[in-house]
């Protein structure tokens, strides 16, 4: 009898460092994966104010930020993202996303994270993960390497106030809940360090 060999789950996904600043088609591809991302964040929080929600390519790519990207291959359907070393597509009609469930094997982009930093602290502004690579350790491999970069440096970021997910992702990765804040009228976040 052949017994089918254990299943290991998701494999771990490739963080590598991006310049969607200096690549439009990347940066198209990671604003895509963000606006997917904080939709989601805006169901959860109720409120669709999220300012990167609504941020154009331009905006994106203006953003004095470093960026890192989970690039993985089994993920189900084809999401917004570009598979690493693409070449820019011809239209924004090429690229991926078209609702298909094929998985091409290719990897493809399944989250960001990107950050400021000085000499003391590094401040995650954003962490955007497609919504197709949910609980599947993108996140948290994204966040590990950031915070691997950090080093003994303090540590910041920021979620919605009802972002559940988000909030227990960061507070197992030991970052402490430091206080609540209305940004706008009725927006609140919490703020971690660590």
């Amino acid at each position: 009898m052949t017994v089918p060999p254990l299943s290991t789950g998701p494999k771990q996904p490739t963080i590598t460092a991006i310049r969607p600043d200096a690549d439009e088609a990347l940066a198209r591809s990671v604003l895509a994966v963000q606006h997917a991302a904080y939709a989601v964040e805006a169901a959860l929080i109720g409120d669709d104010r999220i300012p990167p929600l609504h941020e154009t390519v331009t905006d994106l790519r203006a953003a004095p930020l470093r960026w890192l990207a989970a690039f993985a291959a089994d993920l189900p359907g084809d999401g917004p993202g570009v598979q690493p070393g693409a070449g820019p597509p011809a239209s924004a009609a090429d690229l991926p996303g078209d609702g298909a469930s094929v998985n091409t094997g290719a990897p493809r982009l399944a989250g960001a994270i990107a950050w400021t930093e000085d000499d003391a602290t590094v401040d995650i502004d954003r962490l955007v993960v497609d919504p197709a690579a949910h609980r599947r350790g993108v996140g948290r491999a994204l966040v590990g390497a950031v915070l691997a970069r950090a080093g003994a440096r303090r540590v910041v970021v920021a979620t919605g106030r009802a972002n559940q997910p988000a909030r227990r992702l960061y507070e197992s990765l030991g970052f402490t809940a430091i206080g609540d804040e209305e940004v706008i009228p009725n927006l609140w976040i919490s703020r971690y360090v660590r």
